[in-house]
């Protein structure tokens, strides 16, 4: 590889914290315990934030609060100024013994700080000629300006995230202060114009993502709606069309068409339909074959449509993008949290969890497209925000573009742009600052105007079952309202226990050989038990759009909802069904296929509540002067006082709040679907209850606990953990952990501590009583090596170089690692209290804290550490 090839790799490679003012640390031991006491009070805490923005310790020892325990004698003896001197931390003076009085003694007779004094005086460290000591990308050191700038490292150089590791926060975060504040030191109008478009970059983009999510989510429920219309037959206008349009844009109602509004689209409708179901264009598959057995063709067709979709949504999904499967909405939760998990929001990722998505809705599976929409607005979000170096560069500000882009998913998912930017604050964001809210709001409106735009339905509603409500609710209804709420949290606790019970026999068990068959066998199964029981044959957002409508909206009562006549049949009907749909949403969701929990709770609790909902309309006409019914009295004559659809709506929040513990996001989105202001308290209430009833059986919602089961290492900000214990008894200790030595490694050493172990980094001590100098990543220290030995004659006595104070033989060669460690790790007291720790981990971002003693390192406590004590 020629030198500029390798100089283009490490522009895409490294990292690099751009900061001049960043502390070194000192060799000396004298130096060591002075920057050990350089710290402020931080509450109960010793800290101080270094220059570079980066925390730099937390330490309870005795004389922390002391500024500088540095001898303050004058330095002497020194040819060069101030300025010739590496940068040895901020304050630091030099005790320097006078130059007569060591005149005859040997070099090892002096002090470190005295040998290093007069090595530098006689030229030691830069004979540019003779120097073997060579940085960490294979270049000789430069004469002393240079060398000064070497050292002036702070939190270190960075190589991109590897997968599966954590993002380091604090530095991401101080790379983009130091870009910001580079981009203000602009003069001129050159400077105006370059952070104008600095900024106009990232409202582009947001228009751009929000605009490409609105218009896939268009795709997606066109195609959903199509395949899910063939599976019963076909247009004989044109096989392209599905059921709703083939019966509209016809030569007899292009006259009707001609005003576009919602009577047009309900008398289109009319006009082409001949009784509950009739359509003139549309063929039903049993037409063809005549009087053979016409109800069974159309069966067949049903079962074998079902079983070709579903199987080729999991087929795609294993030979092309495991990671389409599932909602996505627990590794997106992970990703903004700070996980790496490389292709989980990649193009190919994107493309099949379209594609899968699509198939695996119009099988008929129990599933939805809801939650995996999220997936594929934050997919988007992370391929276009590759093309701009800001994000490219730096993980911590992709993921406040992400948690716009959850917002955009959730607004195209259920027309509530609002809810939208609630969910991603409430349910997935990890960091959700004041800047990140405006940029989901305008990301959340794109996307919501994109997809009126496409109008996928052609009633100009953003999902299928939008509803108005004319009529409010009455006092005597919100005990029943809270008693869907309590099912509801019963519903979501016990379907969360059986669906995580599940999917870890799946996950472990016999099952995880088998992805694909079964995935047939389940399509199969809901095929042949869906088709007679008309509840279950229409998709979710059909059956979810006709409970939650009133019936006088409703033209044909295909489901028999509205018929006074068969309440005793319709009322067990439907709780049968809830049970059913129960069944066969906890053996689907789960499965290797694009698939989503939203609205098969959603219609689970539709169910329930419109059946209570009947029953309790029902009553009050049966018994219209009863006391509770007083308020009816004063509605309008011949008006219904019992919405049986209201009851349905409010009985899918409470099994969604339930299943998800979503409170203020679920209050609103259902708000936005209905438009019924007087509709939020019921809502409000029930959400409220189904939450307190779910938390009982366990605080997690099923996007916590799948976190849980597949091991993703996540803190959940929004859960209090209450630990007695401190530091020393969680901390993994010093003889336990594997330490680099500041001084007497070689690159042989080196590459043997890389392979025997396989943690993540490694705290860098000094030799004698293990005084802590900093923190070297694992992928920094390969990287490192892999670019001295490409570009440099290194061989293995080669010594590394982790520290400044250090006087070398020029006939050694050497490589620099100083640049690529962490000189100012978190540093905390073994006393430090667990919980405190805990918030720091989860405020902060922090994968690692060192525990110390007066500089002394004791031990090191990672995240996995508080997750396994969790």
């Amino acid at each position: 590889m020629s030198d500029q090839d390798m100089h283009c790799a490490n522009d895409e490679l490294i990292s690099v914290a751009q900061n001049d003012n960043s502390s070194h640390i000192a060799g000396s031991s004298q130096a060591d315990q002075a920057i050990d006491g350089m710290h402020s009070s931080f509450g109960a805490v010793d800290g101080m934030y270094s220059n570079s923005g980066a925390v730099d310790m937390f330490d309870y020892s005795s004389g922390s609060n002391s500024k500088s325990k540095l001898l303050q004698q004058p330095v002497t003896g020194m040819d060069a100024g101030a300025s010739s001197w590496p940068n040895l931390g901020s304050g630091s003076v030099l005790s320097v013994p006078n130059e007569a009085a060591s005149r005859n003694r040997t070099r090892m007779e002096y002090t470190p700080v005295e040998r290093f004094t007069n090595d530098f005086k006689n030229g030691r460290f830069h004979r540019q000629s003779k120097s073997s000591l060579s940085t960490s990308i294979g270049q000789p050191l430069k004469p002393t300006p240079e060398f000064k700038t070497q050292t002036s490292v702070g939190a270190g150089l960075r190589v991109v995230y590897g997968n599966f590791t954590t993002i380091d926060w604090i530095h991401d975060s101080t790379k983009e202060r130091s870009r910001i504040s580079n981009l203000h030191k602009l003069a001129g109008i050159w400077g105006i114009i370059v952070r104008f478009w600095d900024a106009g970059q990232t409202w582009v983009l947001i228009l751009t993502i929000g605009a490409i999510t609105g218009w896939l989510a268009g795709f997606i429920d066109i195609s959903e709606q199509w395949l899910s219309d063939i599976r019963n037959g076909y247009c004989s206008a044109g096989f392209y069309l599905n059921k709703r349009f083939c019966c509209w844009l016809t030569p007899d109602t292009r006259a009707i068409s001609s005003v576009p509004n919602i009577n047009t689209y309900l008398m289109l409708f009319a006009v082409h339909f001949q009784g509950p179901g009739k359509c003139i264009e549309w063929v039903q598959w049993s037409i063809p074959s005549g009087e053979y057995w016409p109800w069974g063709v159309e069966y067949l067709c049903y079962i074998i449509t079902a079983i070709i979709f579903a199987v080729t949504s999991a087929i795609l999904v294993k030979q092309y993008a495991p990671y389409a499967a599932g909602s996505g909405i627990p590794e997106v939760k992970t990703i903004l949290g700070g996980f790496v998990i490389r292709n989980f929001l990649g193009v190919w990722t994107l493309v099949v969890k379209c594609l899968g998505l699509v198939l695996s809705v119009a099988s008929g599976l129990s599933v939805g497209k809801e939650g995996p929409l999220v997936h594929v607005a934050c997919c988007v979000g992370n391929i276009l925000s590759s093309f701009v170096k800001k994000y490219r560069h730096n993980e911590a500000k992709r993921r406040g573009l992400l948690s716009a882009a959850c917002a955009a998913g959730v607004s195209v998912a259920f027309g509530a742009p609002i809810g939208g930017v609630l969910f991603s604050l409430e349910e997935v964001s990890y960091y959700f600052p004041y800047k990140t809210m405006w940029r989901s709001f305008f990301m959340a409106m794109i996307a919501a105007i994109s997809l009126q735009l496409v109008n996928p339905f052609r009633t100009g509603k953003l999902v299928l079952f939008q509803v108005t409500y004319n009529r409010d609710w009455h006092f005597f209804e919100l005990p029943f309202f809270i008693l869907l709420g309590i099912l509801g949290g019963f519903y979501g606790a016990f379907f969360i226990r059986l669906n995580i019970m599940y999917n870890s026999f799946r996950k472990t068990g016999w099952l995880k050989e088998w992805a694909i068959p079964e995935v047939a066998v389940v399509a199969l199964f809901t095929s042949l038990l869906s088709f007679p029981f008309t509840f279950l044959r229409e998709n979710s957002a059909e059956l979810v759009s006709n409970l939650f409508r009133e019936c006088s909206e409703v033209e044909t009562d295909s489901y028999g909802l509205c018929n006074a006549s068969q309440i005793g049949t319709i009322i067990p009907l439907l709780l049968l069904a809830a049970l059913l749909k129960i069944l066969l949403t906890v053996i689907t969701f789960g499965m290797r296929i694009p698939a989503g929990i939203f609205l098969p709770s959603m219609a689970i609790g539709a169910y329930v509540g419109r059946a209570l909902g009947i029953a309790v309309q029902s009553w009050q006409r049966i018994m219209p002067d009863l006391w509770i019914f007083t308020s009816c009295k004063r509605a309008s004559a011949g008006a219904e006082c019992v919405t049986p659809g209201t009851y349905a709506m409010v009985g899918a929040a409470a099994s969604l709040a339930g299943v998800t513990r979503m409170s203020v996001s679920l209050t609103v989105i259902m708000f936005e679907l209905t438009g019924a202001l007087s509709y939020v308290l019921p809502i409000m209430i029930t959400a409220l209850v189904a939450k307190w009833v779910s938390d009982i059986y366990g605080k997690h919602g099923i996007y916590e606990c799948l976190i849980t089961l597949n091991g993703y290492p996540f803190l959940n900000p929004n859960e209090e953990y209450t630990h007695t214990t401190s530091a020393a008894n969680l901390m993994t200790r010093l003889e336990d952990i594997e330490t680099i030595s500041a001084t007497g490694h070689t690159m042989g050493s080196l590459e043997e501590l890389l392979a025997s172990t396989k943690v993540k980094g490694f705290p860098v001590v000094k030799p004698q009583g293990s005084l802590t100098i900093g923190y070297i990543g694992r992928a920094e220290l390969q990287f490192a090596i892999e670019k001295a030995k490409a570009e440099s004659d290194v061989v293995g006595n080669s010594l590394g170089i982790f520290t400044d104070m250090l006087a070398l033989d020029d006939s050694l060669p050497a490589i620099d690692f100083r640049q690529w460690v962490d000189y100012t790790p978190v540093k905390i007291h073994p006393k430090f209290p667990i919980d405190m720790l805990v918030e720091l981990f989860k405020k902060m971002g922090l994968r690692y804290v060192l525990v110390t003693r007066n500089g002394q390192l004791l031990g090191i406590i990672t995240k996995k550490d508080i997750l396994r004590d969790s």
